[in-house]
């Protein structure tokens, strides 16, 4: 039987991804091929792709690209960062503890600290970047759905986020995101589309509140179980409410787990959390051909 293309998948709090070698592709992986791939009941059924390759600096691991479902690209994401250092060491591409890999956001440097976990310092984040050219220094503004205004909070940490804080966890677990997500996301504020996240403290917290809770409504996925950069742009946005300066340890929930973000006082974010794999196998023959005959 003739071997066909082989893959992984992974999981880090629900947020699944395909994991696929670029050096082991048949083919080139275009936004239609990726979007077969992700499909559900016709394909893998994924929230997206990560492409691992041999790192263009030596100085790397390996080089990552990550694919949205809907097959555009992403700069980066949290939890598949986190799934594919987990994969590159489970692979064998390192054996190192403390390492680096080369994504669209630039470098990102986990450290390995269990069979499961690691610690991913993902580089500084800002409240003002290009993909919000009209905001303001603190990143605050405004942008209506669903019939309301929203007041949110712009934070780049590699891909744009946009931060809004809700009254209650009431009011959180109320909000209905396939129906307001598409509007903020694809907002002419944002000319490269933008995540969303909703967050609120627990009752009963200390000021500033350790614990948050979260909701996201990924840029070309729509409302996911969790999100690394959704979780750090809503812990930034968190600690800029506090009053105090944006740094701080804050404990992310999420609808798929807990997430830990540490954020120093240059915006510096290290994310800590787990990924594991659900399965490996190949594609069929005439699923192969079908990927193959698409461009």
């Amino acid at each position: 039987m003739t071997q066909t293309l082989r893959f992984e998948k992974w999981q880090a709090l629900g947020n699944d991804y395909l994991i696929l070698e670029r050096d082991a592709l048949p083919f080139e992986l275009t936004p239609g091929r990726v979007r077969m791939l992700c499909e559900a009941h016709f394909g893998l059924f994924a929230d997206g792709v990560l492409l691992l390759s041999p790192p263009a600096d030596p100085r790397h691991v390996a080089d990552l690209r990550i694919f949205n479902p809907d097959g555009s690209e992403a700069e980066l994401s949290g939890n598949g960062a986190r799934e594919a250092i987990l994969y590159l060491r489970t692979r064998g591409w390192t054996d190192a503890d403390t390492f680096a890999i080369n994504t669209a956001a630039g470098e990102i440097r986990p450290r390995i600290t269990g069979p499961g976990t690691c610690v991913v310092d993902m580089g500084h984040a800002s409240l003002t970047s290009v993909d919000f050219p009209g905001g303001a220094a603190d990143g605050r503004g405004r942008v209506r759905a669903g019939g309301r205004e929203w007041v949110f909070r712009h934070v780049s940490i590699g891909n744009p986020q946009c931060a809004i804080r809700v009254a209650s966890l009431v009011e959180l677990e109320d909000l209905d995101l396939p129906a307001i997500g598409p509007e903020i996301e694809g907002d002419a504020q944002f000319p490269n589309r933008t995540n969303v996240s909703w967050y609120t403290a627990f009752d009963g917290d200390e000021d500033p509140p350790e614990r948050i809770r979260a909701r996201i409504f990924e840029r070309g996925v729509g409302e996911t179980l969790s999100s690394g950069t959704g979780a750090s742009g809503a812990a930034i946005a968190h600690l800029c409410e506090s009053g105090a300066a944006a740094a701080g340890s804050v404990e992310v929930v999420l609808d798929g787990g807990e997430l830990q973000v540490e954020v120093g006082e240059d915006l510096r974010v290290e994310l800590t959390g787990w990924a594991r794999p659900v399965f490996a196998g190949h594609i069929s023959e005439d699923f192969e051909k079908e990927l193959h005959e698409t461009e």
